[in-house]
This record gives C-alpha cells, sequence and structure tokens, in this order.
C-alpha cells in the first residue's frame, strides 16, 4: 500500500483496509490540530489508488470494512469518488461497508442525489468533526463552520441513508466557556441526533496555534475533575432518539460507553462517582491521541 504522510482514522475502524485516497485535509485550518501541519492537501492519482485496491485484493481478504484516508476524502469530485468505489465493489465484494471522514464544506458540495449515489455504492458511515455547538469556540479554534452548518450538514448525511459519527472534544472552549460548550454541544448533537457520538478530551500538539496559546498562558488546560463536569454537562443536555455515546478514547480519563436515552441516567450517576473520588481515573502515563 501507498501510504504517504499522517495516516489517521477513527477508532472503530482499527480492524479496516486503510485505502489513502488523499493525503492531508482540505480544511488543515483548526487551530487545535497538528496532523497535517505543513502538508499540503491533494487528491492522489487514479493509477496509485487502483494500484492499492489490486494490492487490498490479494491481501486483506479477511477485512470487512474500509476507511477511505485521509482528513477529508469525501471532498473527492463525484466522478472520481464513484470510480474508487466501484473498484472497490468490484476487486473486494466481501468488504461490507466503506467509510470517510467528512466536514461541511465536503458535506455541501455533495448534492442529497450524489450523496445518495455514493451510498448504493458502498459508502456506509461518514464521520463529521464537530468538536463544538458553540459558535464562539467554533469562530476561535477556527473550524470554518457554524453551530446551524453542522446541523444542516449533519441532518444532511443522515438523509442520505448514512450512519453518522460525530466527534466532540472536551476542553477545547477553556475554562470560561467550559459550561456553554458543554451546553450548546449537547444541543446541536440532540438537532442531529446521530448514530454515535465520540468524545475526546483536548491534547496539546507542540506548533500548533493552540499549544502557543498554552505557552503564553493565554490558554488554560482544564483538569480531570473539569473535563469530567463538561462531560457530565454535555450528555446532560444531549437527548438522542437510539445513539451511542463513546467517551472510551485513549485521551479520557473516564472510559463511557452509554446508549442514550436508555443509559443516561446511569452514565451521570458514574461521573457523580467519579469527580467524588469513588471511581478511579486512568493515569496520566495511559493518556494517549
Amino acid at each position: 500500500m501507498h501510504y504517504e504522510g499522517n495516516i489517521i482514522r477513527p477508532p472503530s475502524e482499527a480492524n479496516s483496509i486503510l485505502l489513502q485516497v488523499t493525503v492531508g485535509c482540505s480544511h488543515n485550518k483548526c487551530d487545535f490540530c497538528g496532523t497535517y501541519i505543513m502538508e499540503r492537501f491533494r487528491i492522489k492519482p487514479e493509477s496509485i489508488v487502483l494500484e492499492d485496491i489490486a494490492f487490498a485484493s490479494k491481501n486483506f481478504g479477511r477485512q470487512r470494512r474500509l476507511f477511505l484516508c485521509d482528513g477529508d476524502a469525501l471532498i473527492i469530485p463525484q466522478g472520481r469518488l464513484v470510480n474508487i468505489l466501484v473498484e472497490i465493489e468490484k476487486q473486494l465484494p466481501w468488504v461490507t461497508r466503506v467509510g470517510v471522514y467528512a466536514n461541511t464544506k465536503s458535506l455541501k458540495m455533495k448534492t442529497l442525489k450524489e450523496l445518495k449515489e455514493l451510498r448504493t455504492h458502498g459508502l456506509g458511515i461518514v464521520y463529521m468533526g464537530l468538536e463544538t455547538g458553540d459558535d464562539i469556540t467554533l469562530r476561535k479554534i477556527c473550524k470554518g463552520a457554524s453551530a446551524s452548518d453542522m446541523i444542516q450538514m449533519g441532518k444532511k448525511a443522515r438523509a442520505a441513508g448514512y450512519k453518522l459519527s460525530v466527534t466532540v472534544l472536551l476542553g477545547i472552549a477553556g475554562r470560561n466557556r467550559s459550561q456553554m460548550h458543554a451546553e450548546e454541544t449537547g444541543k446541536v448533537l440532540s438537532a442531529i441526533n446521530p448514530e454515535y457520538v465520540g468524545a475526546l478530551s483536548l491534547m496539546l500538539i507542540p506548533g500548533t496555534p493552540l499549544y502557543r496559546e498554552f505557552e503564553a498562558g493565554e490558554f488554560p488546560i482544564l483538569k480531570p475533575d473539569e473535563l469530567l463536569r463538561e462531560l457530565r454537562i454535555m450528555i446532560a443536555h444531549t437527548h438522542l432518539s437510539k445513539g451511542l455515546f463513546h467517551a472510551n478514547h485513549a485521551s479520557n480519563y473516564l472510559p463511557i460507553k452509554a446508549r442514550l436515552p436508555r443509559d443516561k441516567e446511569g452514565v451521570l450517576k458514574l461521573i457523580d462517582d467519579a469527580i467524588e473520588g469513588k471511581v478511579a481515573l486512568k493515569p496520566e502515563w495511559m493518556r494517549a491521541l
């Protein structure tokens, strides 16, 4: 397989075939993200992608899922993306689901009809980074979208028939806007009503604008109990019809996996116990991105 630069994928795609069809991220301006620093976004040549699909067809017969890397593969022009999915269908007929990262820009560029066309060729799940539902924080971190944009594009992905996984970031609003960030994020998640929510905890990356703010004393890192309170408020304000709320990423102090609304009261009680010191938290040395 021809891999370039940093290859990232959602935790749930750990056992998937990783097919890199783009390099970098089409937005690449979020001030907390250092994944693609100095990496110019580009779509990989079709010949390379086809070689990798052929390689996967001979060597990855056990994997039933495939993930299109990198940061925003959905932005590939429709014709080229359909061709990639068709080749996957032809050469890897055992693959039951293809996943992709998407942002509001790429979802906005695709019509609902085009999204549904991709769905008919195996694209089954879209991962979207919300980070926060607080418009002030969204502007501050240079996310390039408003809460309203996030809601509209999240609903569009769901209307096209995709499973939708939305990522939120604990601690991204700092201390002063922590409660607002938690409440507004819960409201946006409720409006989108995705199948999956993944909560990560902010871990600063050297070289990013947010890290420089931290070094200058302008951005505080929340303490474990503050992150837990933020998570509690967020879950309390999140109303899903039948969604799975994960906070079991390696960056988090308290692993959580709850089906909402069924498990809401239980998980709020768990967080309360952790805040009171009745439940052990993950030690700092075990946390990672």
